[in-house]
């Protein structure tokens, strides 16, 4: 594990921080004295859809199983470097839905892109467990299609869609195609 986690350092360009405000070196530094399970949350925490490849999150992945601890954030943000990048604020209808969405992916609605045209996106919900029955919070989505979404941009709307009528509706407010350079990492 600390091999797999050595080699994710080892991809982490020095001029890199995380959300915390470490670098690689902290993040070397932690490895020497033993702390993966922090070394491992420190590398989930840099931002950069440019540098940071499919590599390097399958290593995070693995590392996180190699620990036992849970690895389906690693697996979710590798797909995004083959998929791109989507985040909206979706509102769900009241009414719509019965049961909460877990935040952790296993829900795949047809999402209306434009025109009627329905695909299917897994979602993951950010910063709360589960989002509930008519609530709203921001969601990032994995197309399966990726194409058919490269159309879109921030502010506009799409709509989710499980049986009639419409369950969601959210707002894109981040849409980083494949091999796009998402502003923050400009």
């Amino acid at each position: 594990m600390t091999e797999l986690l050595r080699r994710a350092v080892a991809l982490v360009p020095d001029d890199a921080c995380s959300d915390a405000g470490c670098s690689a070196a902290d993040v070397r530094e932690y490895l020497k004295q033993d702390e993966w399970e922090f070394a491992l949350d420190l590398l989930g925490d840099f931002d950069g859809l440019v540098w940071q490849t499919s590599e390097y999150w399958k290593l995070l992945a693995a590392a996180a199983e190699e620990m036992y601890l849970p690895s389906e954030w690693f697996h979710w943000r590798e797909a995004e470097t083959r998929l791109g990048l989507v985040r909206v604020d979706l509102h769900l209808v009241p009414g719509a839905r019965k049961v909460p969405i877990p935040r952790a992916g296993v829900l795949r609605p047809l999402w209306d892109v434009g025109g009627g045209d329905l695909r299917v996106a897994r979602m993951w919900v950010e910063s709360k467990p589960e989002l509930e029955p008519g609530g709203r919070a921001v969601v990032r989505l994995l197309a399966r299609s990726p194409e058919a979404w490269r159309h879109l941009a921030v502010g506009d709307e799409i709509t989710m869609h499980e049986a009639p009528p419409v369950a969601g509706r959210a707002t894109v407010i981040e849409y980083v195609g494949v091999g796009e350079t998402r502003p923050r990492d400009r």
